[in-house]
């Protein structure tokens, strides 16, 4: 009895394996195919029978689909329309659409979407910004000179000098800059930089009218107003980033006009000096001069205005919040600096009183010269600290 019940389920599945395979891989002759606008070519039919796969007619919209199936061109209107619907172009199938998902997203669907180098690089420069800098300037080179140096009788005025190194007793030099990244290696900013407390050395060498001697020297500060436009380039495509990727160093220029400024200031010069020669006080005729001494020379200062550049290197971090700060070293030459030429000197002036002896004069001995210029160019080596936010 077992052995009849499974012959019988054996010639059950052996029967049925046509009718699956006709399920799975259907049959059409060539009426059935022609009347639903395929072109039948011949060597796909055997025995007046296409042959299996020679073409599935599944037609939906926007897609004609078969395996070595023939259309002809003038039976693509036929074709067009399926159960009564329009058939729709099918879109190529090489164009992306959509967005990328962002980084670090699971999602998996593909585009294309373009990335500002900010949306990765933290250290990049992006968008407007507004800086604001302070440094200490840790070396001011400029010397202060005569340009009547070659003239002659060039020292003749008192208090007129050869040259005066400049000093500084605290340069502080203060930026302000509004500025803009062109990508995320080039910025340009306009700023305005103040320079101020430099000044003449506190002694310089000033004429006896036959040499030079030591005299003090009081004011004289020296201020450089400059606005100047700036490119700054970073160079981490050359140098890396530095610090494990925290510094960012970058390379600027800038140029501009200064306008240098130096106030009025006072030689001072306490030596005395014998205008009676060899022959002595006692020797000169009552009321006539015998010593000068207590010099103050007035030289009044003044402005110009000059060309001005200033190169600058640096690396740059980033505070977050889009504040970034930049460390850097600067030279600036802001270029010359110009006193007006007008000298007033006033002095203490001796007289005879023809017995030997001499006394101060009861009157203000007051001189007035023009056109004794001093003047000399400004530069400056600063290391500083700027504050950039970015908008």
């Amino acid at each position: 009895m077992g052995k009849v019940r499974f012959i019988a389920v054996l010639t059950g599945i052996v029967s049925s394996l046509p009718l699956m395979a006709n399920a799975a891989y259907p049959v059409y002759n060539p009426t059935q195919l022609a009347r639903q606008g395929y072109a039948i070519n011949p060597q796909y039919v055997n025995n007046g029978m296409p042959v299996r796969y020679a073409a599935q007619p599944m037609m939906q919209m926007g897609q004609i689909t078969g395996q070595r199936t023939n259309i002809m061109p003038n039976q693509l209107a036929a074709a067009s329309a399926v159960n009564g619907r329009p058939m729709v172009a099918a879109t190529n199938p090489n164009r992306v659409t959509g967005a990328l998902p962002r980084v670090g997203s699971s999602a998996t669907n593909a585009g294309r979407q373009y990335y500002q180098s900010a949306d990765y690089d933290r250290l990049s420069d992006s968008g407007l910004y507004i800086g604001l800098s302070a440094g200490y300037s840790t070396m001011v080179s400029g010397t202060m000179s005569a340009d009547y140096a070659g003239e002659a009788d060039a020292f003749l005025a008192p208090g007129s000098f050869r040259e005066s190194d400049l000093q500084h007793d605290s340069v502080l030099p203060l930026q302000v800059s509004v500025g803009a990244a062109i990508n995320s290696d080039v910025r340009i900013d306009f700023s305005y930089l103040r320079y101020s407390g430099t000044s003449y050395a506190s002694n310089v060498q000033t004429s006896t009218g036959d040499g030079f001697t030591d005299a003090s020297v009081s004011g004289g500060a020296i201020t450089s107003n400059a606005t100047m436009l700036n490119v700054y380039y970073n160079v981490d495509d050359v140098t890396g980033y530095l610090a494990g990727g925290s510094l960012r160093p970058y390379i600027g220029a800038g140029v501009g006009l200064s306008l240098n400024t130096i106030a009025d200031y006072v030689v001072f010069d306490n030596h005395f000096y014998d205008e009676t020669g060899n022959l002595g006080p006692g020797s000169v005729q009552a009321g006539f001069l015998t010593a000068v001494s207590d010099i103050y020379s007035y030289h009044n200062g003044g402005t110009m205005e000059q060309l001005a550049f200033a190169l600058e290197a640096g690396v740059t971090t980033d505070m977050n919040d889009g504040l970034k700060i930049d460390f850097f070293i600067r030279y600036a030459n802001l270029g010359k600096v110009k006193t007006s030429g007008s000298v007033v000197v006033s002095q203490t002036e001796w007289l005879s009183d023809g017995a030997g002896g001499e006394y101060e004069a009861p009157y203000d001995s007051v001189f007035h010269y023009t056109n004794w210029t001093e003047s000399g160019r400004l530069s400056n080596v600063d290391v500083g600290v700027r504050l950039r936010l970015e908008f």
